[in-house]
């Protein structure tokens, strides 16, 4: 039986440092691989997602998409997720892509997701516009109690909580500080199918050393914990998707308009996200990217 290989990168999100943040998987030229052939990579991969770049549904015509992509994790497809996002884009570059407008524009399942970019070296910080929220607003009673057991803490420790949902599914709640999302020891089982992020701020009796790595503006705001065992990630490592949502949840209200929110501490990684909401309400999300691995893929 013939084989099919293609080109592949790993590249580093959320981290200019390779290994500091949260790894995807990029698959170029993927118009020939099935739908089995992807879901069966990314779980070989084992990564909390993998992304295959296809044509664009428009042909790549001027005004639209500049590639499409498919986001799959090792429990199956999303229609968007923000560290995949960045990374993917960092691979097309880097692979020759040339936009056919002034950002990089990107197909995927929730539609037209807009890039900035600031070169194609390693170590290039890229932003994307967060899409809408598919789902926002209150949490019932019942998915805080469920929430709360979950984390193992009492209803009374949850601040806020809120849906945030841009796609995979998020909900979302704020605890009262970074060292309490810190100290959590959640029980995934009693997760089920929640998608559940976690914040808390920095502030006075946060131990300093976990703000390691920034000062200034760059110093991180919060500190954001992400459990999704039903995709099978216990936790994922620096997420971009659910940082969107945190930040056009809270941004400009609770948390300032821009800020840095550290992620992956607990698992000694040292994520940051850049998150900007502006004026008239759109939120642009941000990070380092660089390419760990190129090579060739066979299926």
């Amino acid at each position: 039986m013939s084989r099919m290989s293609l080109p592949f990168r790993q590249v580093d999100v959320f981290s200019p440092v390779p290994t500091g943040g949260n790894p995807v998987a990029v698959v170029h030229d993927a118009d020939g691989l099935t739908d089995d052939q992807m879901a069966a990579f990314a779980r070989w991969t084992n990564l909390s997602e993998t992304t295959f770049l296809l044509t664009p549904t428009d042909g790549g015509r001027a005004g639209g998409a500049d590639y499409r992509v498919r986001i799959w994790t090792p429990g199956g497809e999303l229609p968007f997720a923000g560290h995949p996002t960045l990374g993917t884009a960092h691979a097309w570059l880097e692979a020759g892509g040339e936009p056919s407008g002034q950002g990089v524009v990107q197909e995927c399942g929730v539609g037209l997701v807009r890039l900035r970019r600031d070169g194609i070296t390693e170590g290039q910080r890229l932003a994307f516009a967060a899409p809408p929220l598919l789902r926002s607003g209150p949490v019932d009673d019942a998915h805080v109690v469920q929430i709360a057991r979950a984390l193992r803490i009492d209803v009374s420790d949850v601040v806020r909580s809120a849906w945030v949902d841009n796609g995979p599914g998020w909900v979302a709640v704020q605890l009262r500080d970074a060292g309490a999302v810190l100290a959590l020891e959640p029980d995934l089982v009693a997760m089920g199918d929640l998608r559940l992020g976690v914040v808390g701020e920095y502030g006075v009796g946060v131990v300093g050393e976990h703000r390691a790595g920034g000062s200034g503006s760059e110093e991180p705001a919060v500190e954001v914990r992400a459990f999704v065992p039903s995709i099978g990630v216990g936790e994922d490592p620096v997420t971009g998707s659910l940082n969107a949502g945190i930040g056009q949840w809270l941004g400009g209200d609770v948390l300032p308009s821009s800020y840095v929110a550290s992620q992956g501490t607990a698992l000694g990684r040292t994520g940051r996200v850049h998150v900007e909401k502006l004026p008239d309400g759109e939120v642009w999300v941000g990070g380092d990217t660089v390419t760990t691995i190129v090579g060739q893929v066979s299926f």
